[in-house]
């Protein structure tokens, strides 16, 4: 009886029957659900904090704090804010046309408005800088009130609006398709004005929608790097984007640099990504009541 009690203490476990147990908890594309995200997302970013956070927490701060870097956060994110309030205005016009108007060439230009999610990032820059230098088919009539648009702040400003654009027309056509025009006329019958039902009737069911395509499209802005690099100066205290000034400590061999703009542009993203759900269920709130 000792003997065999002492063989059993002896006995490995048995990882298979362990496994096994973990994925009858689990469902399997749960399993995988995780796995691939752990791989994709999570120990990326992980990697990047914790390279980032092995430099101490003053030379952290030293390097993300630093004058060009502070200079590059400041206007990325509030020429980004910038473009993408705009396209909150003339995202949910266009996509309000495309739905409730026909006309001719109206399946062109639906097409069109894809083009920045299909046309690769540096061909869309070169098609940018072309048509917005000074001798462009629209610079050059910027020109002469001695206005420039390549090469300055205000192509950094046009690539974001070219790039963010779609997000916030595709959110919001299914909505006002879904929609109809029974509800608006239901509130004309009623004594509304047109700016009463606007605001009580046609605004509130589209503002999750404008949400997430404005975060979708500002998210998008702050990221991009092919299509701004080729139209902007890349000057330092005037243009410079931080993922550019990511890829110019990488040249310059700062790696260290380069890893902590990173991980500031991961924090900020997350926050400003954490907001902008929270609006959206503001939104969701405020059009179910």
């Amino acid at each position: 009886m000792i003997s065999s009690s002492n063989q059993l203490k002896k006995r490995p476990p048995d990882y298979k029957a362990i496994v096994q147990n973990i994925f009858r908890r689990f469902s399997i594309p749960w399993a995988v659900t995780i796995i691939f995200l752990t791989v994709i997302l999570i120990i990326p970013m992980a990697a990047l904090v914790a390279e980032s956070a092995s430099l101490g927490w003053k030379n952290f701060w030293q390097e993300a704090t630093a004058e060009v870097a502070v200079a590059s956060y400041i206007f990325t994110f509030t020429t980004a804010l910038i473009a993408s309030l705009i396209n909150a205005v003339m995202g949910t016009l266009t996509a309000w046309v495309l739905v409730r108007y026909d006309f001719w060439g109206k399946k062109i230009i639906d097409a069109t408005i894809d083009v920045p999610f299909a046309l690769p990032t540096t061909v869309a820059g070169l098609v940018l800088a072309t048509v917005y230098s000074e001798d462009g088919w629209i610079g050059q009539f910027f020109t002469p009130f001695g206005i420039q648009i390549t090469f300055s702040p205000l192509g950094v400003f046009v690539a974001m609006l070219f790039i963010a654009l779609p997000f916030v027309v595709r959110s919001l056509q299914p909505v006002l398709q879904e929609m109809g025009a029974e509800i608006e006329e239901a509130a004309w019958s009623l004594g509304a004005t047109d700016w009463q039902t606007f605001r009580l009737v046609i605004l509130p069911p589209l503002l999750p929608a404008i949400s997430a395509g404005v975060a979708l499209g500002f998210s998008r802005a702050v990221g991009s790097y092919g299509t701004i690099v080729i139209i902007a100066s890349n000057i330092p205290f005037r243009d410079l984007i931080p993922p550019v000034l990511v890829l110019q400590k990488l040249e310059q061999y700062d790696y260290v640099g380069a890893t902590v703009i990173g991980t500031v542009l991961l924090f900020i993203s997350l926050v400003l990504l954490l907001i902008i759900n929270l609006l959206q269920q503001w939104g969701k709130r405020y059009a179910d009541n």
